[in-house]
């Protein structure tokens, strides 16, 4: 492990202005959202919803939280928690039912699925109080502040972490956070975003790190080597000594994000580890990239990266940095599509993206800041009925016909080829409520129109994403379902990407046109 470094805070964290209310948990007949779309690597292995399509409580203490927990049906009953308000050990307590398994002193979401928690207001803020989430699947975590939290000295809570994840977790999606500390290991404090024991498909989008020894870890130790497939994407790392992340094997993909004052190392890929570092800005800072404090060697693709005022050590001993002009060591297959904002951009377009109270702000994939698409809201009321798609099609051929189809999973007795065969009677469902599916033909097509048709009984479509999946691109993103226009794209295959549904949507047709 690596020796406790003395992190150089360079102003000190603002006090807060919220103060600690009674919790009181109130029904509502709407869900909120994650809004803007899950994105990375927690749109694969069936996608992260979070609590879509199921009811939406407020809450203003922790135990308010437990108690929404403890109160649903099962412990995979779908639920949003609005938070607003400090959470902070005064109150915070153990709740007990058969849906939940909580804890004092923490916000325990253990052995759950389907919850999102989300900030609203006047803003969330876990004060001293960190977010342990263990054996636990389809979490989503969005615009909270987590503030200076120990593993020593008083108050103590989640081993020092601010966001911990530990033993099978799967498919979370945190976005729109800001966690800080107050100073390293010597200061009581640990990490702010650490993964360990076999934790899997997980973003961390448009968020802030700031002021830690420790920005993160993947993999606790040199054997703990089962976690992975994690993206980190806009998020801005700022005055962080090290682990940003530290990477024990899996795959990681870093693009867009803003690091500034990496002050002893960054991203520290080790132990057969394989990093994609792409579009990055890394700024006043040493040894951003490389293995470190280990002589287990990880592994790096690199493309389209600034390094403005870097600074890089001699290679020696166990310590490896990849610069003064990093190049790729490995490849890295991304699964899912992406759009790249130009390197050069990405310290504005965090500034006014990333962190808590941002008003959920994303990037368009061009350098432009906008607010959440209002027509994108995410899970929608579970009584909602379906669209079935315009009962006419857009004029001209649908270039569908006669093309192939493939995808990233398929509910069982359901077939990719189902959505191009012409038959509104016959349809392909993904394996959960979010998946994807492709329209490939074998030499470049121009496409400018899509028809989504949803068969009878199928769920609704609450976000999705229009992919040209040959560049990553976004071609057009909305929700439910008919026919949406775009500019024409030469392609040779097209992706539906759903990121968000209420119940399991079932796509009869994805037709394609070129006008």
């Amino acid at each position: 492990m690596r020796r406790a470094v003395a992190v150089r805070l360079s102003a000190l964290l603002a006090a807060g202005a919220l103060t600690a209310a009674t919790g009181v948990a109130l029904s509502t007949t709407t869900a909120s959202a994650a809004a803007g779309g899950v994105t990375g690597y927690a749109t694969q292995n069936g996608g992260t919803t979070g609590g879509a399509g199921g009811q939406t409580v407020r809450a203003t203490t922790g135990t308010a939280i437990h108690q929404a927990l403890c109160s649903r049906a099962s412990s995979s009953t779908p639920i949003t928690i609005q938070v607003e308000g400090t959470i902070n050990h005064g109150n915070t307590a153990k709740v007990s039912g058969s849906s939940c398994n909580t804890a004092a002193g923490v916000i325990e979401l253990k052995q759950i699925s389907n919850v999102t928690i989300v900030g609203v207001g006047n803003g969330a803020l876990f004060d001293q109080l960190g977010i342990h989430i263990r054996e636990s699947r389809n979490i989503i975590i969005q615009n909270v502040t987590v503030r200076n939290v120990k593993k020593s000295g008083s108050p103590t809570s989640n081993g020092g972490d601010a966001i911990g994840m530990e033993s099978g977790v799967r498919n979370v999606w945190v976005d729109h956070v800001t966690l800080e500390a107050s100073g390293g290991e010597s200061e009581g404090y640990d990490g702010l975003f650490d993964m360990k024991d076999n934790t899997q498909y997980v973003t961390l989008s448009y968020s802030v790190l700031r002021n830690s020894g420790r920005g993160g870890l993947i993999g606790s130790s040199e054997s703990d080597t089962s976690n992975g497939y994690v993206t980190f994407h806009h998020n801005l790392y700022e005055n962080i000594d090290s682990r940003a992340p530290l990477l024990r094997g899996g795959i990681a993909h870093m693009y867009n994000n803003h690091y500034k004052r990496l002050n002893e190392s960054g991203i520290n890929s080790r132990a057969g580890a394989r990093a994609k570092v792409d579009n990055n800005y890394f700024e006043d800072s040493k040894d951003v990239l490389g293995t470190f404090y280990t002589d287990a060697a990880g592994y790096w693709q690199v493309s389209g990266n600034v390094f403005d005022n870097v600074t890089w050590s001699s290679r020696s001993g166990d310590h490896n940095p990849a610069g003064p002009n990093p190049t790729s060591n490995t490849s890295v297959s991304i699964p899912y599509g992406f759009t790249l904002d130009g390197a050069n951009c990405v310290p504005n377009v965090v500034a006014q993206t990333a962190g808590a109270g941002k008003g959920l702000k994303v990037s368009d994939g061009s350098c432009t800041p906008q607010s959440p698409d209002p027509t994108d809201p995410g899970p929608t009321d579970p009584g909602e009925p379906t669209d079935p798609g315009p009962t006419d099609p857009p004029a001209g051929t649908n270039l569908s016909l006669g093309a192939g189809a493939d995808g990233s999973s398929k509910a069982s007795g359901t077939s990719y080829g189902n959505v191009v065969d012409g038959n509104t009677g016959t349809y392909w469902s993904p394996s959960g409520s979010t998946g994807s599916v492709s329209v490939k033909w074998g030499s470049a097509t121009t496409v400018s129109k899509v028809n989504i048709r949803l068969a009878s009984g199928s769920g609704t479509i609450g976000a999705y994403r229009l992919l040209n999946h040959d560049t990553g691109a976004v071609l057009a993103s909305g929700s439910g379902a008919g026919t949406v226009s775009f500019s024409p794209a030469s392609l040779k295959k097209i992706t539906l990407e759903i990121t968000n549904a209420s119940g399991t949507p079932r796509v009869a047709e994805f037709e394609t046109y070129a006008s």
